[in-house]
């Protein structure tokens, strides 16, 4: 039995408890107590046990990243910018413990397949993975032939992505959009599973009105959509303000954002305040990184005049961010990267720090919250701000 005690830390589930120490078993928290009985060790085995001191810090959930391209995505420009899978690693060290895969503009050489190999690989390597169905293009690439029955067969496909507003999507019809969030709905429906429909939007004019057209006079609820990258612009975020405010999930990418030349975008850690301070919940607030895929930037004609690869990091920047600049509470941050998204995606076991749940957290240095260690099904992954534990095939400077 592996085990694990964490002493003395300020613990947030997110909601801030106090000092707490944290009983760790089998990858499961098994008690959380001002501070754990002697006797309850002793009956584990005190020698078995591995006690980490983590006064004057404070320990959160991990970070949920729901949009990461984790087998590599790009090729806008051609093949040369294809980027590679991601390494166990580059996630863990910046906080990331569950993590969605999805392809991005390629779904003819990008394979579902490979998708779903790569969730499995992870998985292994230590931290917990999810996948979705389908790519920017409609009709969906799936892997049983239909969005329903991948949703309802395949354990680790939790729902179905797919592009709207976009010069690269398939730009679908609003009955080809009521028919796949039916699909989604009733695999999730079937399977108790949160069957999304996970939408990456583009700059066209159209924003969100094609969702919301699909919603409109059909008992589709707003929340079977998860609308990213809504930071893109300040139109598209006043969209995503109204789209908020009518129950709606609205998710803010890291990587989009003017530090990666994304003229139009609002700083991810902005919209997040400006979004709150115009009246959406918190609770239907969220951030992704589209880490590992490619930062095609497009000229007003949609000729690509410039391409980067998207860095999973930027999902801890703006978490600091978040808290160190636009004086958001811890509470509600960590809510933001990683509480709400569990909730929406129905990963009941991810998000929140109580017995029972997984044993997935960090600890931050509680000033400048610098991660000290970062913990996956309750093995320690990072330790000291360096990673302990790496991929099958990375070596030990993180390195594929």
């Amino acid at each position: 039995m592996s085990i694990l005690l964490l002493t003395g830390g300020k613990l947030y589930t997110p909601k801030s408890e106090g000092i707490k120490d944290v009983l760790i078993a089998n990858g499961r928290i098994l008690s959380i107590k001002s501070r754990i009985p002697g006797d309850m060790l002793a009956f584990l085995g005190e020698d078995k046990v591995k006690v980490v001191d983590v006064k004057g810090y404070m320990v959160i959930p991990g970070f949920v990243d729901q949009h990461v391209h984790i087998n590599g995505a790009g090729g806008e420009g051609g093949p040369q910018y294809r980027t590679p899978p991601i390494q166990l690693s580059e996630l863990t060290r910046v906080g990331i413990t569950s993590v969605v895969g999805l392809l991005g503009t390629d779904g003819i050489t990008r394979s579902l397949r490979d998708l779903l190999m790569k969730a499995r690989q992870l998985e292994e390597e230590g931290i917990s993975t999810w996948i979705y169905t389908g790519s920017y293009q409609v009709p969906s690439p799936t892997l049983t032939g239909s969005i329903l029955s991948d949703i309802m067969l395949i354990d680790k496909v939790i729902g179905v992505k797919i592009a709207l507003s976009d010069h690269r999507s398939s730009h679908p019809s609003v009955e080809m959009l009521k028919k796949i969030a039916s699909e989604a709905r009733v695999g999730g429906i079937l399977s108790g599973k949160a069957g999304v429909v996970h939408v990456h939007m583009g700059e066209e004019k159209a924003g969100l009105k094609p969702i919301l057209e699909a919603i409109e006079n059909t008992d589709i609820p707003i929340e079977q959509f998860t609308p990213t990258h809504l930071n893109r612009s300040e139109e598209l975020l006043n969209q995503a303000i109204e789209f908020g405010r009518a129950g709606g999930y609205v998710d803010v990418t890291t990587c989009v954002s003017p530090e990666y030349g994304f003229k139009k975008a609002v700083k991810p850690s902005e919209a997040v305040r400006i979004l709150m301070k115009n009246g959406v919940p918190t609770e239907r607030i969220t951030m992704s990184s589209d880490g590992n895929g490619s930062l095609p930037i497009f000229n007003d004609r949609g000729e690509l005049v410039k391409i980067g690869r998207a860095p999973v990091s930027s999902l801890y920047r703006e978490f600091k961010d978040l808290v160190k600049r636009e004086g958001i509470s811890l509470e509600y941050a960590v809510k933001i990267v990683s509480t709400n998204i569990a909730k929406h995606l129905k990963l009941h076991t991810k998000g929140e720090l109580r017995p029972g749940k997984d044993a997935d957290m960090l600890v931050l240095d509680e000033e400048t919250l610098e991660i000290k260690y970062v913990i996956a099904k309750g093995e320690i992954v990072v330790e000291e701000g360096k990673p302990v534990k790496y991929g099958t095939f990375e070596n030990k400077l993180g390195m594929s």
